[in-house]
């Protein structure tokens, strides 16, 4: 018996794990911020094009019985999940790592043109 739907489920497990490890776990609270936002805006524009064609050229092939079937730019919807757990999970973890390592908050980055 196939698994059904089973990336779709693997999928929104990837999106609730990378909330709740930002918002309960480690509280990084990056998901509030409008700079990630912006930040995931520009990945997920680039992520649509090498899913495209990847799926597009059929170099990646998805099994009908795992996914949805909805598709952006070719690549299953489930793709865009996957993108935003592995993304988010990433940039909370090396705002914790980074808090770890100096023993407090991160430091935000200066602009290039102003003085401390």
């Amino acid at each position: 018996m196939t698994p059904t739907l089973i990336y779709t489920w693997a999928s929104i497990t990837a999106v609730v794990v990378a909330v709740v490890v930002d918002l309960w776990i480690v509280r990084t609270r990056l998901l509030t911020t409008r700079l990630f936002w912006a930040s995931y805006g520009i990945v997920l524009f680039f992520q649509f094009i090498v899913n495209g064609i990847l799926t597009g050229l059929g170099i990646v092939q998805y099994a009908p019985s795992g996914i949805l079937g909805l598709r952006v730019f070719f690549a299953p919807v489930e793709d865009i999940g996957f993108g935003f757990g592995l993304v988010t999970l990433t940039l909370v973890l090396w705002m914790r790592y980074g808090r770890f390592r100096r023993g407090g908050p991160v430091e935000r980055p200066v602009d290039a043109g102003s003085e401390r």
